[in-house]
């Protein structure tokens, strides 16, 4: 089941540009990553315990690209940490429920991540995520 909101993902053109408002806000970027999979730099800006996660693309076709093509700049996922990602996307496969990922995939920070369709959610990207070390 959930623990908690790790974080919300942003998707942007450029971190460094949307990190500028989060700086005027007394909040820092605590980490960025490329994740080749999913063909993103990725930064996160801790929030307690919670963060937010700018997303930026770095190939055309990536997913975060086709997003910010179709609804420009703007909240892009919502991320729920469990204790076991394979157990929940069991669960939710049993109900029925649409899954963009039907296995984990690699995630920042060494996390294991799969998304679910926004047609099971109310029109709302979720993410699951697996780890304790997420924030």
């Amino acid at each position: 089941m959930v623990k908690r909101i790790a974080h919300v993902g942003i998707a942007t053109r450029s971190v460094a540009e949307a990190a500028k408002f989060y700086k005027l806000l007394g909040l820092e970027l605590n980490s960025l990553e490329c994740n080749e999979e999913q063909k993103v730099n990725a930064a996160l800006i801790r929030v307690g315990d919670s963060a937010l996660e700018l997303l930026e693309a770095t190939d055309f076709d990536s997913p975060v690209q086709r997003f910010i093509d179709r609804r420009g700049e703007g909240m892009h996922h919502i991320t729920f940490e469990v204790d076991d990602i394979e157990e929940e996307l069991s669960r939710l496969r049993a109900e029925k429920v649409s899954l963009i990922n039907e296995s984990p995939v690699g995630g920042l920070e060494g996390t294991l991540v799969a998304f679910i369709h926004p047609r099971s959610t109310g029109g709302v990207l979720v993410e699951l995520v697996q780890s304790g070390e997420e924030g």
